[in-house]
């Protein structure tokens, strides 16, 4: 059973899965706020050191003893520590370091972890089941988001594409502005060297994320919206349920921000403050003069009918230009200049795995893309086309979800026409059972039958040894999805380097 009311006067916190980039990014912000805070995670990342370098406890494995951590010293066995029989007698302390049985300090101090845990969690989880055994408060990530989020005047940002960008952004923007934000998003940010940073300032930036239905609970000053499709289709049936979950978000926010671009927010959430890519639509904010380059982008911004001044971007593409109008919006709402505003976005460099140049191999650009949905993709290759002008464009794409590759079969095979060569790779499920309903392979023959050029590698090992012999100077590696397709990217360069004999740059 989840509860609702979480605890920041000092009691310790417990992350089930703390490697992950939502979950991680709050428990950094715990342990800046100086919290105790432990958790455990079965793959050790930078992102886990970087906590670890904080003082957060990491367990390399998900088992009950982890909750030990902060529990009472005065057993000689931590294993009775897990049965609801002896919780009513025991006697805890808050601890600095691991639990040791051997050590006979007792006081009163009570220590159950308020444990935080996100959909992946599965409730046969030996953690999970312990902290219910244990009377744990037990926490979905997204009460603790709700939680901060109403510590704070906070920002909110959703929309099914272009939330991280858009947050990361914003975040930025408030930082170069000298207000000092805390900042909590789903990707790494250079800027802030991670997905979080905790702010001094009453400003709170915060990607809200509605692939599970929390969306729901977050309440904020000011909402964002950028876009509605469906795109969880393990949890949403209907694109329907996907607008009721966003309208409860809108109605929540005090003032909401969206863009009328996407007919859905148009129609469906009517929002106060509105933005658009097209001066006809008699949006609060658009552009005129837009120009697309391979180096960026320039457009001429207009609030309410008059004429803001220049923004330059060195993002790419029509969708990036979007994410940045909503930026112009927050901050105008905030009381920004836009000469402040255009200056922070003109430096923006970006989210990591948001068209993040990987590096340069001989002559090769490799690029690594989140985009794992057929819109995303579109526009994904539709900047790396603005980028690339008459060179090659090798799409590699790792499916994400076999429901997701399901659901949207005949959208994910009209979606490459950017690409020159397409490489598609066995579906990356994410946990999701495999039905036998779809395959990597039976999607590669989907996008061949609108594409001239797709092959069908399974493995990485497969797709590391086709680049390898394929890829030629001057292409563009374009390296699409949400899974760990992007692990093969060092292992794909350091092999055209020894077999051509080349220095990386």
């Amino acid at each position: 059973m989840l509860l609702n009311s979480v605890d920041f006067s000092g009691k310790p916190f417990h992350f089930i899965g703390i490697g992950g980039i939502g979950m991680s990014a709050l428990a950094y912000i715990l342990a800046k706020r100086k919290l105790p805070v432990s958790g455990s995670d079965i793959r050790s990342s930078h992102i886990t050191q970087r906590l670890q370098a904080l003082g957060v406890n990491i367990f390399d494995k998900q088992e009950a003893t982890n909750l030990t951590f902060f529990q009472p010293r005065n057993t000689s066995d931590c294993q009775e520590l897990l049965t609801p029989k002896t919780r009513a007698n025991s006697t805890f302390v808050l601890l600095t370091e691991p639990y040791n049985p051997v050590d006979s300090l007792i006081t009163n101090t009570p220590a159950l972890p308020q444990v935080i845990c996100s959909t992946a969690i599965n409730t046969s989880n030996l953690e999970y089941r312990a902290a219910l055994d244990l009377g744990c408060p037990i926490f979905h990530r997204s009460d603790l988001l709700a939680a901060l989020i109403q510590d704070y005047q906070s920002i909110a940002v959703a929309g099914t594409h272009g939330k991280t960008t858009t947050s990361s952004m914003v975040g930025y923007m408030l930082l170069q502005a000298k207000l000092d934000p805390t900042i909590v998003v789903g990707g790494e940010v250079n800027a802030w060297e991670g997905n979080a940073r905790l702010g001094q300032s009453r400003y709170l930036v915060a990607e809200a994320d509605e692939s599970d239905g929390s969306l729901v609970k977050l309440s904020a000053a000011i909402g964002v919206v950028t876009n509605i499709e469906l795109d969880h289709p393990d949890h949403y049936g209907t694109l329907e349920e996907v607008v009721q979950t966003f309208q409860i978000f809108a109605d929540r926010c005090q003032t909401l921000i969206g863009c009328i671009d996407c007919e859905t927010v148009r129609d469906r959430l009517q929002p106060s403050i509105s933005y658009s890519l097209r001066p006809d639509a008699n949006a609060d904010y658009t552009v005129t003069d837009v120009e697309y380059s391979a180096d960026g982008t320039i457009a001429r911004v207009w609030e309410r009918g008059e004429v803001l001044g220049v923004l330059n971007l060195r993002l790419l593409g029509q969708h990036n230009l979007s994410n940045a109008l909503a930026a112009v919006a927050v901050g105008r709402l905030l009381g920004l200049d836009f000469t402040t505003i255009a200056a922070s976005i003109a430096s923006f460099a970006g989210a990591r795995r948001r068209f993040e140049l990987r590096g340069e191999t001989n002559g090769i650009l490799f690029i690594d893309d989140y985009a794992h949905h057929p819109s995303e993709i579109r526009a994904t290759l539709a900047a790396a086309r603005l980028q690339a002008k008459d060179l090659r464009i090798v799409a590699v794409f790792q499916p994400h979800r076999y429901s997701r590759t399901l659901a949207f079969l005949p959208e994910f095979a009209q979606s490459f026409t950017h690409a020159d060569i397409a490489v598609v790779s066995e579906i990356y499920s994410a946990g999701e059972p495999n039905l036998g309903q779809i395959s990597g392979e039976k999607l590669a023959q989907m996008i061949a039958e609108y594409h001239p050029q797709v092959t069908f590698k399974p493995t990485l090992t497969a797709i590391c040894e086709y680049l390898t012999q394929t890829l030629r100077p001057g292409d563009l590696a374009l390296f699409l999805g949400a899974g760990n397709l992007n692990q093969v990217i060092p292992e794909v360069m350091n092999s055209i380097r020894q077999s051509r004999g080349v220095e990386e740059k």
